[in-house]
């Protein structure tokens, strides 16, 4: 039984989150959480929350913590904020503030 945690529309990249799920997916949980404790990507610190989500739900239904896996750990876009920015002579170059949803899925070693 497979146990996921969703962050929905962090305001993140998707392709900036994207790096930092591959060095987790298919690592033991706890061997996961010690990479994104050293990681210094700003991705690391949202990934790390999400996985001790998927951890907690898991504690809920009594699966021990020690044996749990990431099988997956995946980053989509999100909804797209489209702003722009004052250029000389009147212009004006559009900005778009990405934003990603981020799962990660852990489930029991068997």
């Amino acid at each position: 039984m497979a146990f996921k945690s969703i962050h929905r529309g962090a305001r993140i990249s998707p392709t900036k989150a994207r790096l930092v799920a591959d060095m987790i997916r298919g690592l033991p949980a706890d061997e996961a959480l010690a990479v994104l404790q050293v990681s210094k990507r700003r991705a690391a610190v949202l990934i790390r929350k999400i996985l001790d989500s998927a951890m907690a739900n898991a504690d809920q239904k009594d699966v021990d913590p020690r044996q749990l896996v990431v099988i997956d750990a995946r980053v989509d876009s999100g909804p797209t904020m489209k702003r722009w920015q004052p250029k000389d002579r009147g212009r004006a170059h559009p900005i778009a503030k990405r934003t990603s949803h981020i799962t990660v899925e852990v489930a029991p070693l068997l």
